[in-house]
């Protein structure tokens, strides 16, 4: 009686004292410039992001170095559950749809449970409402595209995360010169310089030969790059960046970014998003 006593106090230790320390808040926010991070919402939090995108600071002063030239993406992103999140969003660019569903598969821990990144799956799916008018109607399914990504991210410490991000990327129709499905390797990182302030960077590393060089009928694209700060003040997060990528979705920025940071086609821009708790009561 004595050993199934004590086998049982020690099973009773080991799981009241058993300790695991969860990495929190990898990345301030759900995005990081233009592309997800690891984090999803709280159950129940609803967040409403409106981005903007200028046109290129090579414009001049003419046009304000861009300002006069805006493309806007409003969103609504809700947490279903505390891994598993949805989104919805609208793009003035090319007047594109857009939903996601994004569910956090493994979180970085330590102690008793050793984790040592954060994974989180991301699909999407794009929808261009863009009108032609060169007489080609188009079917509904030619209009979309689908990204799917694994976000995998290591909090270094207090102050540094890393993300890379394999993509991949279909689109249902292309022209001659481009191809229907990509693959994208991205990199992303943030850095904490106070409690609420933080810069971040993004780069996606589209093969070239994926790209089209301005020879056929589609421009020339290039690989999106991004950098920025974001200011949180726990009522709003702020984010301001410098890139080379107008589209502020999957589709556009993996495989159709135009600009070239050496020619000066370099947008500024800003994300502001505000979460609403609906229902229960949200944990920082």
């Amino acid at each position: 009686m004595r050993p199934i006593l004590l086998i049982l106090l020690t099973l009773w230790t080991s799981v009241v004292f058993s300790q695991t320390e969860y990495a929190y808040e990898t990345f301030d926010d759900t995005r990081v410039v233009n592309g997800h991070s690891v984090e999803t919402n709280l159950e129940g939090v609803l967040t409403f992001i409106i981005s903007h995108r200028f046109g290129t600071l090579n414009r001049g002063a003419y046009e304000v170095w861009g300002l006069d030239n805006a493309t806007m993406r409003m969103g609504l992103d809700y947490g279903l559950t505390n891994n598993l999140m949805i989104g919805i969003g609208r793009s003035t660019f090319e007047k594109t749809a857009d939903g996601y569903l994004k569910y956090r598969l493994l979180a970085q821990s330590s102690g008793d449970r050793t984790v040592p990144v954060t994974i989180t799956l991301l699909g999407t799916t794009a929808l261009k409402t863009l009108k032609r008018f060169d007489g080609i109607d188009l079917t509904f399914q030619q209009k979309l595209s689908y990204t799917s990504q694994l976000l995998i991210s290591r909090k270094f410490g207090p102050r540094f995360s890393a993300q890379l991000m394999p993509t991949y990327l279909h689109r249902n129709l292309v022209e001659d010169d481009e191809q229907n499905d990509i693959l994208s390797l991205g990199f992303a990182g943030q850095y904490q310089l106070s409690k609420n302030w933080s810069l971040s960077m993004e780069y996606y590393a589209t093969p070239g030969s994926a790209l089209p060089d301005g020879s056929g009928a589609s421009p020339e694209y290039s690989q999106s790059m991004a950098l920025g700060v974001q200011i949180d003040t726990k009522g709003h997060v702020f984010q301001l960046h410098f890139g080379n990528s107008r589209g502020m979705i999957e589709k556009f920025f993996v495989a159709e970014t135009g600009g070239k940071w050496q020619k000066g086609d370099i947008h500024f821009g800003f994300n502001i998003t505000r979460d609403f708790t609906v229902k229960g009561r949200r944990v920082r």
